[in-house]
C-alpha cells in the first residue's frame, strides 16, 4: 500500500484477490464491503463476509480466517489484521505506515490523488443558486448557493471537470408587468442608487396596476408579446434588467466565494423548445390533451394520471419545456457525464417527471444520457420552527443576513480582542461571520430542515465554523512559536513514527480524509466532510492537550510538528472544499 495509499480501495482489492486465492465458492461474487471502522475496531472493517457466508450456508468466521490467511504479505506487513465477532475483518495501520502516509500527503495536490473518485476525468454540470432576475436574493436562496458551490468543489477535488451553471429565472409573464411599470414610474435616481431595489418597486406597481380582466393587463401582455417578438426597445429594457440583476447577484456571490462559468437562464432556451415539441411527438412520448402537449408516465404510481405538461394549451412554453431543452443542451454542448440540479424539496415532483421524460426521450432518440441528480434540501426556519422572516413579516434579504453575520462576529471579536486594529477585526469578522452562515448550512444533512440560530452558529464550541477556524488559528500560532512554516520539510525531517496513544489516534484520523471527501462527493452530501473536520479538530485538541508539541527532543518535536502541519493542511483544505475561507490569527 506504500504506492498509492488508496487505503480502503486497496484493502478491498486485496480481499477480492484473497477470495480467489483461497478458492472460495463463487469468489468473483464476493463483495468485501470495506468501510471506515469505529476507532476501537481499527482503521477499516470488511463487513461483506457475513452476507456472503450466510447466502452459501458457510461458517462466516471460517471464511474470514481463510481470507486473512490468503491476504498478500505486503498488506499484512502494513496492517494488524484481526477477526471480530462472526467474521468482521478489522485492519489497523501500523505506526510506520502512518508516518509514510503523513510524509506522502504533504500538499493539497497529493491529497487529490488519494481522494480521486469514480467520476474522475468526467465532465459534470452543476446547476445551483438560480435566482429570478429583477428581484433581490433572499434567505431562501442561501442553501442552493452554498450547497451547490460545495458540491462543485468536492467534484473538482475528486477529479471531475465541473461546469458551474446559474440557470436564471429571466423570462416569463412577470416581465410584461415590469416593463409596464418601468415605462410609467421609473425613477432614474433610484435606478442609479440601487437598481434592483427600484426594479422590485416597479414590478409591484406594475402588478398592482394590472388586475385580472383589466385593460391595463392587456397592455402589460402586449408589452410581453413585443419582448417575445424581439421589439428593440423592450429587448433593450430586458437586457438592462438582466445586467443590473447579475451585477447585484455577483456582489452576494463574491461574499460567499462563488463564481459561475455560465448564466444560461430560461431565456437562453426559449429558441430551443420547438425541437422538444417535435421530438417528443415524433417518438410518441407526447400527446395532445385538452389543447396542451403532455407526457404521461402510467408506470409510475404517483404520475399515472398526472400529466407532465410540456406546452401549455395557449401554445406557450413553460418550465418543463425549457428544462427539457436545458437537459439536451448540457448533454450535447457540454458533453456532460453527470448533471446535478440543486433546488429545494418542493420541486421534487417536477424533477422526477422531468428525468423520467428525459430518460425515455434520450433512449428513443439514442442520445447519450448523463447521470441525472436532483439534489434537494430542506427549509431554513427560525427558532420558532416557522419560516425565517423579519419582524415585519417580510422575507429576509440575503445581503441583510450576511451584513448581520459580519456585524455580530465583529462584536464578538472586539469583545475578545479589543487591542487588535479595527481593520484586522473587520477582516476576521468577515471570515468568521460569513463562514458561520455557510457552515451552519453545510454541517446539516441537506435533506433536513435546520434552525437558524445566531448563538449556535457563532459559538466557539460545538460543530461550528468559529470552532474549526479557531483550531486552524491555534495551529498557526504553534508554528509561529516554533519559528517554522507549516509543511517545512526541515522541521519534519527528523520525525519518527507516532508513538503515544494521542499521536497514533490523530494520525489514524488524518488518513481518513480522502474517504470523507469521496463519501461527501459521491453522495453529494457535504455534511459528511463537515462531520469529519469537526471530529478531526476534536482529535487534534485531545492530542494537543495530551502531548506538548514544542519539546526539546528533536525527533519528538519533529513528529508532533508533522502531525500539526498535516492537521492544518487537512482542515484548511477541507474548509476550502466547503467554500469557507480560513484565518492565521483569530
Amino acid at each position: 500500500m506504500h504506492v498509492t495509499f488508496q487505503l480502503a480501495p486497496e484493502i478491498e482489492a486485496a480481499l477480492r484477490a484473497a477470495a480467489a486465492a483461497a478458492g472460495l465458492a463463487d469468489a468473483a461474487d464476493f463483495k468485501p464491503d470495506v468501510r471506515t471502522a469505529e476507532a476501537r475496531h481499527g482503521d477499516f472493517q470488511a463487513n461483506g463476509v457475513l452476507g456472503y457466508a450466510k447466502a452459501r450456508k458457510l461458517n462466516p468466521r471460517a471464511v474470514a480466517e481463510q481470507l486473512v490467511a490468503a491476504l498478500p504479505a505486503d498488506l499484512r506487513a502494513d496492517c494488524d489484521v484481526t477477526i471480530a465477532g462472526p467474521g468482521f475483518i478489522n485492519f489497523s495501520l501500523k505506526p510506520d505506515v502512518l508516518l509514510a502516509w503523513l510524509r506522502q500527503f504533504a500538499t493539497a495536490p497529493a491529497l487529490r490523488t488519494a481522494a480521486a473518485a469514480a467520476h474522475a476525468g468526467q465532465t459534470w454540470v452543476v446547476d445551483y443558486s438560480s435566482p429570478n432576475t429583477a428581484k433581490q436574493m433572499h434567505v431562501g436562496h442561501l442553501r442552493s448557493a452554498v450547497i451547490g458551490e460545495a458540491i462543485c468543489r468536492l467534484l473538482e477535488f475528486t477529479g471531475a471537470k465541473v461546469v458551474r451553471d446559474n440557470h436564471l429565472g429571466d423570462w416569463g409573464t412577470q416581465f410584461g408587468k415590469l416593463i409596464y411599470g418601468y415605462k410609467r414610474w421609473a425613477d432614474p435616481a433610484a435606478l442609479a442608487a440601487d437598481a434592483i431595489e427600484e426594479l422590485e418597486r416597479l414590478y409591484k406597481l406594475g402588478h398592482n396596476a394590472t388586475p385580472d380582466g383589466s385593460p391595463e393587463l392587456d397592455v402589460a401582455r402586449a408589452e410581453l408579446v413585443k419582448l417575445q417578438q424581439g421589439d428593440p426597445e423592450n429587448v433593450a429594457l430586458w437586457q438592462t434588467f438582466s445586467d443590473v440583476s447579475l451585477a447585484a447577484f455577483q456582489k452576494i456571490y463574491d461574499r460567499l466565494g462563488i463564481r459561475f462559468d455560465h448564466n444560461l437562464g430560461e431565456s437562453f432556451y426559449n429558441g430551443h423548445v420547438e425541437r422538444i415539441y417535435r421530438e417528443l411527438t415524433e417518438t410518441g412520448l407526447a400527446q395532445e390533451s385538452e389543447g396542451a402537449l403532455v407526457v404521461f408516465h402510467p408506470e409510475h404510481p404517483r404520475f399515472k394520471t398526472q400529466p407532465f405538461i410540456v406546452r401549455k394549451a395557449d401554445g406557450a412554453s413553460n418550465y418543463a419545456s425549457t428544462d427539457l431543452a436545458t437537459a439536451a443542451y448540457r448533454a450535447e454542448h457540454f458533453k456532460a457525464d453527470g448533471v446535478v440540479v440543486v433546488t429545494d424539496f418542493r420541486q421534487a415532483d417536477h424533477f422526477e417527471q422531468l428525468y423520467l421524460t428525459v430518460r425515455k426521450w434520450f433512449a428513443a432518440k439514442n442520445y447519450r444520457l448523463p447521470e441525472l441528480h436532483h439534489v434537494t434540501f430542506g427549509a431554513v426556519t427560525g427558532e420558532d420552527g416557522k419560516a425565517l422572516k423579519t419582524r415585519s413579516g417580510d422575507v429576509i434579504r440575503l445581503k441583510a443576513l450576511l451584513d448581520e453575520a459580519e456585524d455580530r462576529a465583529f462584536a464578538i471579536v472586539t469583545e475578545k480582542n479589543p487591542d487588535l486594529p479595527e481593520n484586522e477585526r473587520r477582516e476576521i469578522a468577515r471570515t468568521v461571520g460569513i463562514g458561520a452562515v455557510q457552515y451552519a448550512d453545510l454541517s446539516q444533512n441537506r435533506s433536513s430542515n435546520y434552525v437558524f440560530s445566531w448563538d449556535k452558529m457563532l459559538a466557539l464550541d460545538g460543530n461550528t465554523a468559529p470552532y474549526l477556524l479557531y483550531a486552524v488559528a491555534r495551529i498557526h500560532s504553534i508554528f509561529r512559536k516554533a519559528g517554522a512554516a507549516p509543511g517545512d520539510a526541515a522541521a519534519e525531517s527528523a520525525a519518527t513514527a507516532p508513538e503515544t496513544a494521542a499521536e497514533i489516534s490523530l494520525a489514524r484520523k488524518l488518513t481518513k480524509f480522502p474517504d470523507a471527501v469521496r463519501l461527501a462527493g459521491e453522495s453529494l452530501r457535504p455534511h459528511f466532510l463537515g462531520l469529519y473536520l469537526y471530529e478531526l479538530a476534536g482529535e487534534y485538541s485531545s492530542f494537543n492537550n495530551a502531548d506538548k508539541v514544542l519539546v526539546d527532543e528533536p525527533a519528538v518535536r519533529a513528529r508532533r510538528l508533522l502531525l500539526c502541519a498535516r492537521t492544518l493542511l487537512l482542515l484548511e483544505t477541507g474548509l476550502g472544499l466547503l467554500g469557507l475561507r480560513t484565518l492565521t490569527r483569530m
